[in-house]
């Protein structure tokens, strides 16, 4: 299954790069994509048209495949799922939603459909609707989350379906890997890690606040708004905490929270911006670059192996 996913995709590794909003642009995915992995760019609610150039900019960077992830709830999404198409995609990765609708025209474009999925009920709807994928997201993970987590999401949905399953959430290292192939994992998608490569444009301040936490250092916020999301301890997700266990209102909650992760990846604003990391924060511990981070984690994966088989 491993190598029908990269065989699939034509990439050397069984790894997808998350995708992550207001990070994964053009230099990340491309960079990604160069190591031998599966580079994604973010589509997000970013203007359509900025979505599109950072395509035509990765195709400048790369000559190997890359994908788009689109965020069903966007107000864009009907936007992106043409610009995909007009673009040449190779691949789609969707969350916050069903793709139903636009699964036929993208699949008739012979773009793969990759949908991410929090639970057996959905996977088993996608696969019947004719995706070529689906990614098991664990709530280890940074940003949106949802309730299961990786350990016990990955084998219920492998065990569920016909088609490759992606493990996601809590991945950071070879031995995140073997255990997501153990579970029956084709391939891992990693997000956190990559926060802390070389090539990723997020603010250093940001940066640093992934290698600097602590395993206890991530919480998730708005679980009484129905958008939880994982984010590592600062003042604004404090206040945030408070201010749901108050329950106070939705709109002062989205209102506070408006723009924060803009804070975070472009100004550096680590105390009032939205450092949205996962759990597996603690084991960055370091500043990589994108191959090197592929290439270790794929080689302590081997040694994994070859002491298990021996």
């Amino acid at each position: 299954m491993k190598k029908d996913i990269c065989n699939l995709i034509g990439i050397k590794y069984p790894i997808f790069q998350g995708g992550m909003a207001w990070v994964s642009e053009s230099n990340l995915a491309a960079a990604v994509s160069n190591a031998g992995g599966l580079g994604i760019i973010a589509g997000a609610n970013a203007p359509a048209s900025h979505i599109r150039e950072e395509i035509r900019k990765t195709k400048k960077l790369t000559d190997k495949p890359f994908g788009l992830n689109i965020m069903l709830l966007s107000d864009n999404a009907d936007e992106l799922a043409d610009i995909a198409i007009e673009e040449g995609v190779k691949v789609i990765t969707t969350g916050a939603g069903n793709p139903g609708k636009y699964i036929e025209k993208w699949k008739n474009a012979g773009i793969i459909v990759i949908p991410v999925v929090a639970s057996v009920a959905l996977a088993k709807r996608m696969e019947r609707s004719g995706v070529d994928a689906v990614i098991a997201e664990g709530c280890e993970s940074g940003g949106h989350v949802g309730k299961l987590t990786t350990m016990v999401l990955l084998p219920q949905v492998c065990d569920a379906v016909n088609i490759p399953v992606i493990g996601a959430g809590g991945i950071a290292d070879g031995r995140g890997i073997a255990a997501a192939f153990t579970l029956g994992a084709s391939a891992v998608q990693v997000g956190t890690r990559f926060l802390a490569s070389e090539e990723c444009q997020i603010h250093q301040n940001y940066k640093n606040a992934v290698v600097k936490a602590k395993d206890i250092d991530t919480v998730v916020t708005g679980r009484s708004t129905g958008h939880p999301v994982q984010v590592i301890k600062n003042k604004l997700a404090k206040e945030y905490l408070k201010l749901e266990n108050n329950n106070v209102n939705i709109e002062e909650l989205e209102e506070l929270g408006k723009g924060a992760l803009k804070k975070a990846v472009i100004d550096g604003d680590i105390d009032n911006g939205s450092l949205m990391a996962g759990q597996i924060s603690g084991m960055v511990n370091k500043i990589q670059s994108v191959k090197e981070i592929i290439e270790e984690m794929f080689s302590e994966y081997d040694n994994i192996k070859c002491n298990f088989n021996s």
